[in-house]
């Protein structure tokens, strides 16, 4: 029997990592607990030794997709005789001391989008749907370690079924620190230039106004983005009015990768499963345009964004 303290240094916070080294050591029948920590995830683990490497050896070969593992140390320590493995709370130190990596935003998961377009599902249509690997990281936080008294979703208490969901191991939420419902979490208005609320399904009303050439200002978790169809001539040159922008390119957002495959020459490396395409968007990772667009001009090449949060999806409207 044998106990290591194991410090993993990285992008480990805010990618389901604690949930991932809990059910790794609850598989093979190991002690101890997992804790977020200044400078990332601390682990003390107990059991047989030949576990204890197999833990280690899947920690490093397969962490969850979002994570990246900087160092790994491992430490010897007295044996404690635990009974079971916790996820505990996090470790606090004064502040200025914490040196742990955030994840960037992550793009929406195909089972929270499954979710999301489930008439039968209670976050059906819900457009703050996350789970324990999707969805904004760096943009909610007010502190380190991540937890979610630390990010802006701390004024939203969770309701009995997220709670529920929050706390069971089996679940894709399982300490998901973005998790929220229409029942408890942050909801969404639609309301005119003078701040009136407009009638009708907001995405709807929405999408509607977006085709017809109007402007929106998106409010988000992170702030706002300013919006309107990359395809509309009239609509893309009041942006630019408006912005006094008359030739610097403006971020152009897909729902999903075959809509980016349905507007640029997408190579095979930009094809193949990545964290960078399916979570937080990597320059190299560029797509070619096939034709001139009027929302990037004179770009020959480019990297387009996938959404963290599906909000005004044409999907709402009945686009696919």
């Amino acid at each position: 029997m044998q106990r290591r303290a194991i410090a993993v240094c990285g992008i480990v916070q805010g990618v389901g990592f604690r949930p991932f080294v809990y059910s790794l050591a609850s598989r093979l029948s190991l002690t101890g607990f997992v804790r977020n920590a200044p400078q990332g995830v601390l682990i003390e683990i107990e059991g047989d030794p030949g576990a204890l490497a197999r833990f280690e050896a899947e920690l490093a070969a397969h962490p969850p997709a979002l994570s990246t593992i900087d160092s790994c140390s491992t430490a010897l320590l007295p044996v404690r005789g635990d009974r079971e493995f916790r996820i505990e709370s996090s470790q606090l130190t004064d502040a200025g001391r914490d040196t742990v990596r955030v994840s960037p935003d992550a793009a929406t998961c195909d089972k929270c989008l499954e979710e999301l377009f489930d008439p039968a599902n209670r976050r059906f249509r819900y457009p703050f749907t996350t789970c324990a690997t999707c969805g904004p990281r760096v943009t909610i936080i007010t502190g380190v370690p991540y937890d979610r008294e630390r990010t802006t979703m701390a004024s939203f208490p969770m309701c009995v079924a997220c709670r529920d969901e929050y706390t069971d191991p089996r679940n894709g939420r399982f300490h998901a620190e973005s998790i929220a419902c229409s029942e408890c979490g942050p909801a969404v208005r639609l309301v005119d230039a003078a701040g009136q609320p407009l009638p009708g399904e907001p995405f709807n009303v929405l999408a509607h106004r977006l085709r017809a050439g109007a402007v929106a200002a998106v409010k988000g978790l992170g702030g706002y983005h300013l919006a309107c169809d990359a395809t509309s001539r009239s609509a893309v040159a009041e942006l630019r009015r408006r912005k006094h922008r008359d030739e610097k390119p403006f971020a152009v957002m897909f729902a999903s990768m075959g809509d980016v495959a349905a507007a640029c020459l997408v190579s095979a490396a930009a094809r193949a499963p990545s964290p960078c395409l399916r979570g937080f968007p990597n320059p190299d990772h560029s797509r070619q345009w096939r034709a001139w667009h009027l929302a990037v001009p004179r770009l020959a090449r480019c990297c387009r964004p996938l959404p963290f949060i599906t909000c005004w999806s044409g999907r709402w409207a009945g686009r696919s």
